[in-house]
Order: C-alpha cells, then structure tokens, then sequence
C-alpha cells in the first residue's frame, strides 16, 4: 500500500506540473475536466490490474491493455513535463528578478505567464508518442516484416551454397487476440520457402496451454528440411506459481509435446546434421542460458557432442548474451548463431542505413539483427509475438530470411 500511495503522489505531482502546458491553451473546463477524466480512468485502470495481476499470478489481456493504455498517457505527460521545467528555467529567474527589483510589497505574480507557443509546440510532441504508441497497440503487434540477409563464408559446404533459414522466435502465444492475424504470419512464413525453419524459443508466455487455440494454425509450418526449435526462458514456467513441481514439470512436458505435434525437432542441448548431396552441416541447439538472473539450463559442450571441429555450424540459443559470454568464447568456431529474447523491447526507431535504436540497447549489446565478430555471426531476431505491453512502436514483429551463400574466393 505504501509504495502504490508513492506512486500515485509522483505521478500526481508529474501530472499536475504536465497539465500547465496543457491549462495554457485551452481555457474551456470541459476540456480540462476531459483531461483529468480520462488521467484518472487510465491511472485507475492500471492500478486496478497490477494488483488483478498479482492475483492471478500471470498477465492476462486485461492487463496487458492497462499497461499499454498507462504507457500511452505517460510517455506523452513526460515530454510536458520536460517542457514545462524547461521553460521554468527561465520564469523562475524571472520571479526572482521582479521580486528583488519591485519589492516584497507589490501586488501581482512575479512569474511571467507561460508562452502559448511554447505549450504548443510541447502538446504537439507529446501527440508524437501518444500517436505512435496507440497505433503500436492496434496495429504494430501484427505489422509482421520479413527481413532477408545473405552471408558468405569462407568455408560453406559448396551444397549448401544459396540454402534459406526461416527463423521465428518469441511467439508468446498467450498474449495473441487475434488468429487471422496469426494465420496471415505462418503463411507468410511458408511463402519464404526457407529450406528449414528454425524457432528460438519462446513459444508461451507461462502455460502451455496458451497454445492450444492456435495448434491448428503453426500446425501449418512448412519446410523441405523440417522444423526445429529450442527453449526460451518463458517456456520453462518460472514465472507463476505452481502448485507443485509436478505440476510445472508437467506443464514443460505438455509443451514438448505440443512442439512435437506442430512437427518441430526440439533440441535440448542436442545437434542433428543437414544433408545435401552428401554433404552436411551441424545444427545445434541449446537450451536457455542468459545473463543477469535468466535461467543457465544451456550446455554448449552438451550440445556439441559428437560434432567436429570442422564441421560449419549452426546454433540455435534463445538469449544473445549466451553467444556474448560463452559461444564467442569457446574454443569452437559457431559460423552462425540465431537468438531472440530481447523483442528489441518492441518500441524504438529503425530507419535503414540511418538510425537503429531502442532502449533494449542499454540492456543488451547484441539486441536486433545481424552482428559479426571476428568471423562469427548472430542475428538476434526482434520477435514474432508481444508480452506485457500489447503492441510494438518501430520495432515490428520479424520473420527473418538468412540465405548461405559460399565466399568466392579472388585468384
């Protein structure tokens, strides 16, 4: 209770300071009385979630809308704010001039009154965000895009020269309301005609039964070379309680289960070889290891059993810093590493060979895309579904296309 009566006396102040900007241009009460209906309605709504969701021990629809609809009116207040203090910082030394050169007794504010202008130029970045965030709920989470990349090397089996990998990741089933949405993603997928698909994990947010509505729909997947998939952190249930550890382990089991009827290979801490015309290429896939309080369950030396030093390899791992700490680090040469997990935080700027950012660069170092370090590849795809906030601003939901290609070599 204390910490919600804080929260609520910091965004209240943040508020009424945000709300100046807003009292300057419009002058009719209707207007401001909407403005605080409307603040309290979503305030109200989310506060009412966050301790629904405490309840219920996982996030449902209801309360991924409450954080979305909060993150819409926030982001938006907060430009106010700063604007608001900005121009503050010239109105107070103002005041204090006025006081100290007209005197304690004359009548009158000493603050000069704030610009009209300047209010508008503020409300008009703040609807920016609010603009983008909102279209982010009803529209981003399902702007599925494909991005196709083509890497060469040095050392790729000639049969495998021009070979597509399909790779999805962080389905997150449970938070989807939509399956025509859905349906037109997988056959989007399909319509890559990928040689094989690769899932990164991630296929549930807790549950695995939040993925029996749409069984019928990746049941659909589709590849010459096959399906095959990994755990993500989300899979393992970690993050609701259980009423035993039966029941949890019963959960990953169901989860494997569902993975081997939608026709996936799932790989826990194991490796299989693709063929081609006699030849081949080691596909390893480990189970989830991230840094930072993620569950450690990967073991790279596990999974590479049996594998050559030679051979050219694939590894499927859910979280990039597992390839930052320890692929990067191993004594074998992963040509090609495929990630997910960090959704690129589903809200950031890409404007291609101009701008890429998100604040899940903070986070991680690795977070979107396709990095190369000393010869060894990853792509950390941004995400096939949504959790928690339910949309994605400027970072949309991927399907990612890498086509091999063997390096020619220069006489």
């Amino acid at each position: 209770m204390l910490r919600w009566i804080i929260f609520l006396v910091i965004f209240g102040i943040l508020d009424y300071y945000a709300f100046q900007t807003f009292k300057t241009i419009f002058k009719s009460n209707w207007i401001l009385a909407i403005y605080w209906i409307v603040t309290l309605l979503v305030v109200g709504n989310f506060v009412y979630n966050y301790y629904d969701f405490s309840r219920r021990d996982g996030f449902t629809h209801a309360n991924s809308y409450a954080v979305g609809f909060f993150i819409a009116i926030l982001i938006p207040k907060l430009i106010l704010l700063f604007t608001v203090f900005a121009e503050d910082v010239f109105r107070v030394p103002m005041a204090l001039y006025r006081y100290f050169t007209v005197g304690e007794m004359a009548k009158g504010n000493y603050f000069p009154a704030r610009r009209e202008f300047i209010s508008k130029i503020a409300l008009g970045l703040a609807a920016i965000p609010l603009a983008s965030v909102l279209y982010g709920i009803y529209k981003g989470r399902y702007n599925y895009k494909v991005l196709k990349y083509t890497l060469e090397f040095d050392d790729l089996p000639k049969a495998f020269d021009g070979y597509k990998i399909t790779q999805i990741s962080d389905i997150h089933s449970g938070s989807f309301d939509d399956k025509e949405k859905v349906a037109y993603a997988v056959n989007l997928i399909n319509e890559q005609k990928g040689d094989v698909i690769l899932f990164t994990g991630d296929m549930v947010n807790n549950r695995a039964e939040e993925m029996y509505d749409y069984m019928d729909i990746f049941g659909k997947l589709e590849a010459r070379d096959g399906l095959f998939s990994i755990l993500g952190n989300h899979d393992y249930g970690d993050y609701v309680s259980w009423e035993s550890e039966e029941a949890k382990h019963q959960n990953l089991e169901n989860l494997k289960d569902i993975q081997k009827k939608l026709g996936f290979d799932l790989l826990l801490n194991e490796n299989r070889y693709l063929e081609k015309d006699g030849e081949k290429i080691a596909l390893i896939g480990v189970e989830n290891w991230g840094s930072g309080g993620f569950k450690q369950a990967g073991d790279l030396k596990k999974a590479s059993q049996n594998i050559s030093e030679n051979d050219f390899k694939i590894l499927m791992s859910h979280d990039p810093t597992h390839w930052e700490n320890q692929v990067l680090k191993d004594k074998y040469h992963y040509h090609l590493t495929l990630s997910g997990h960090t959704h690129g935080m589903q809200f950031g700027i890409e404007i291609p060979g101009w701008i890429k950012w998100s604040p899940s660069k903070w986070r991680y170092k690795y977070w979107a895309g396709i990095y190369n370090v000393n010869g060894e590849y990853i792509n950390v795809n941004r995400g096939f579904g949504y959790l928690a906030f339910p949309g994605r601003v400027g970072i949309w939901p991927e399907i990612t296309v890498i086509e091999l290609k063997k390096r020619n070599k220069v006489a």
